[in-house]
């Protein structure tokens, strides 16, 4: 796990709109969408169209991640905790 993975997933221990995660963490588009596809990729984060409700089919995050909220799974928690 990278540091920026790292430091994304200390933010997603409750549900966050992409927007909060832009503001917090102070980092490019760019950089923040790449860094949740990786987590995705990984299967360290769940999104969600809103709060409540989870995105199951094919997730676009190049060009739909700024819309989505966001939440760690159990795996990227356990992963985490353990760094």
């Amino acid at each position: 796990m990278t540091t920026k993975e790292f430091d994304l997933l200390d933010e997603l221990y409750f549900v966050q709109h992409y927007s909060y995660l832009k503001e917090a963490l102070n980092w490019e588009d760019d950089v923040l969408l790449s860094t949740l596809q990786s987590l995705h990729d990984q299967g360290y984060i769940k999104c969600l169209k809103s709060p409540d409700e989870e995105v199951f089919n094919s997730v676009d995050l190049p060009n739909q991640g700024v819309n989505y909220y966001y939440l760690a799974t159990k795996k990227g928690l356990m992963d985490h905790n353990t760094i």
